[in-house]
């Protein structure tokens, strides 16, 4: 079962390494991983997208990362209305031929060619993972040379319940 967890972190070192030992630890399997700063000075926010099996296991996640002494706010939103998005950078060959046949392959996807060489192009996607996987799959068979994802970065939609604006009044 895979779920999207996010966490509200204090931004010091060794917080991620902290949480991705701890579920190493207990044998989650992180499937991705997306860390960056947010709009409070000294706070980031962790998206993991993470294989946790059943609900039980789920509740045990949780609970462990909630135990964690810089986590300020763990969330599950995977059932509920969010906004989540990827970033691949894919290398394809392309003989000059290619490249405008290229073109129409990305074309639906509104990805763009973000460099050019003799042989190769690089294409930039964003959107929801499975957007960026079938891109990806269309893309295969001119032979990819290189491909580097972000991983999944989410919120929640607008006001719904669980999604606080403000960090609880602990001081950071």
């Amino acid at each position: 079962m895979k779920r999207i967890i996010t966490a509200t972190v204090q931004d010091r070192a060794g917080v991620l390494n902290r949480i991705t030992g701890m579920l190493y630890k207990r044998q989650f399997n992180i499937e991705s991983i997306s860390v960056g700063s947010s709009e409070t000075e000294g706070v980031s926010k962790m998206t993991f997208v993470v294989d946790v099996g059943d609900h039980q296991k789920l509740e045990q996640l949780t609970k462990q990362l909630n135990k964690q002494i810089d986590v300020l706010k763990v969330s599950d939103i995977t059932d509920k209305a969010m906004v989540a998005r990827e970033l691949a950078l894919v290398k394809v060959n392309s003989s000059s031929q290619a490249r405008t046949e290229i073109q129409g392959v990305i074309a639906p996807f509104r990805a763009s060619v973000i460099d050019v060489s003799k042989d190769s192009m690089t294409i930039q996607i964003t959107g929801k993972p499975d957007k960026v996987e079938a891109m990806i799959t269309l893309l295969r068979p001119y032979g990819i040379k290189e491909l580097t994802r972000t991983g999944v970065t989410a919120f929640l939609r607008g006001q719904q319940p669980g999604n606080v604006t403000e960090i609880n009044s602990l001081s950071i």
